[in-house]
């Protein structure tokens, strides 16, 4: 679970991102999130959009790849959302700290 300061951050990160994810009136389907979780786990941030044929909302849409990917839906933004999935094995990002109370 983010914390929305690690969002905030994130979606810095995600402005100089390309949009390598697109779903259109295909749907969500195996193809999608199999190439949604081979990037996360190269990349750890992503960046994907929703064409207006598309069946499903731009949210609804990132939801369900960010479950289907055990990942974290950082942000939506008109057609296009972020997500992020921390890789275990080799970190890229590295996000701040949360305060322990």
């Amino acid at each position: 679970m983010l914390t929305s300061k690690q969002r905030a951050y994130l979606r810095g990160l995600s402005t100089k991102l390309e949009t390598i994810l697109i779903i259109g009136k295909g749907e969500i389907n195996d193809n999608i999130i199999r190439q949604a979780d081979t990037a996360l786990t190269a990349r750890e941030l992503i960046k994907g959009r929703v064409l207006e044929t598309s069946a499903l909302s731009v949210r609804e849409s990132a939801e369900k790849i960010a479950e289907e990917c055990n990942a974290d839906l950082v942000t939506v933004i008109g057609s296009k959302f972020v997500l992020y999935r921390q890789n275990p094995d080799d970190p890229k990002i590295v996000l701040p700290k949360t305060k322990n109370k």
